[in-house]
């Protein structure tokens, strides 16, 4: 007889484990793994469930500490026999953030697939068992091993790496942009049409999260650039228009960083494509490599945080640093 998958899942709250609260009438998270469990159908059919109440967070309240310490906790049912894949329920507002650092940190050929919903369950259009169920499939399929971390929403599943959170409330507000999902879940298979665009991992033993992330806008200038350094950043990412570029003003404040020896890191505040030494003019992506600014590629800002989080807890070498980006 073939044995039955075996799946953890990790239980962190977010609007997947909502409801209304008669106190305040605002959605709070309120159910437990058991509980949600209970809410699916099915699943039990799909593998041998083992699962754990991480925590209770709505999405904003998750942080990179706590992202780290999952990563770790992740690792370590990775590389137990009892389990052989691990599904994570997350608040989508910061899902795609520790989706990605789990990307980054976990080393193990193994299934990682992070999931939430967009409706609570006291909406008639609650999304949360299905994505559950749908995870769960996405985790015992076995073209999913080697594939980094997934997600899974919406029947779409997308790679940590790529995809971000695109609507305030639509179903399916998880997108990759710039290259799409990687597969799909039908009602009889799951279905892969290509891997991961790119696949990193950075073996850390740590993480530091003192990194900014700041966006410019027309006519900006240096100040906050400056202030972060003088409060304390170890690093620094920017959000720049259109293919990486800054306003004039702007410039005065990287070199501040730069001469600093702290690392700063340029993305596009586009939804799609990467950024490119492209310009030429004070402010432009060529002016801003010469002085020494990483280019993040595709990677949004959120990630490119993340990111430089996590690499500044394997180095703080900048050339190395540039390396990863």
């Amino acid at each position: 007889m073939t044995r039955m998958p075996r799946i953890k899942i990790i239980f962190t709250g977010g609007t997947i484990s909502m409801r209304i609260d008669s106190a305040t009438g605002g959605a709070i998270p309120a159910l437990n793994g058991q509980e949600i469990l209970a809410l699916v159908p099915g699943i039990e059919k799909l593998a041998s469930i083992s699962h754990e109440d991480y925590a209770k967070l709505p999405g904003p309240h998750i942080t990179p500490l706590i992202m780290w310490d999952l990563s770790r906790r992740v690792q370590e049912a990775l590389e137990s026999s009892d389990y052989d894949g691990v599904v994570i329920t997350h608040g989508t507002d910061t899902l795609e953030e520790t989706a990605f650092l789990l990307d980054l940190t976990l080393n193990s050929h193994k299934p990682v697939v992070l999931l939430g919903a967009m409706r609570i369950s006291s909406e008639l259009s609650w999304d949360g068992p299905h994505n559950l169920h749908a995870g769960v499939r996405v985790a015992t399929h076995p073209n999913s091993f080697n594939r980094g971390v997934l997600v899974t929403m919406g029947d779409e599943i997308h790679a940590a790496s790529d995809v971000t959170k695109t609507h305030t409330e639509h179903v399916n507000a998880f997108q990759s942009p710039d290259f799409g999902p990687v597969g799909f879940v039908d009602k009889s298979d799951v279905v892969f049409y290509r891997s991961p665009h790119r696949r990193q991992y950075i073996p850390a033993t740590k993480i530091d999260t003192a990194v900014e992330l700041l966006k410019v806008a027309a006519g900006a200038d240096d100040r906050l650039l400056k202030w972060a350094v003088d409060s304390g950043a170890h690093g620094i990412v920017i959000e720049a228009t259109g293919r990486g570029n800054v306003p004039p003003d702007v410039v005065p404040g990287i070199q501040y960083v730069i001469d600093h020896s702290l690392p700063i890191v340029l993305v596009s505040r586009c939804l799609q494509g990467r950024v490119l030494d492209t310009y030429g003019y004070p402010g432009g992506g060529r002016h801003l490599r010469q002085m020494g600014v990483i280019f993040a590629q595709y990677i949004n800002g959120q990630k490119a945080r993340i990111k430089l989080i996590v690499a500044l807890g394997n180095t703080q070498k900048l050339d190395e640093i540039r390396q990863f980006f």
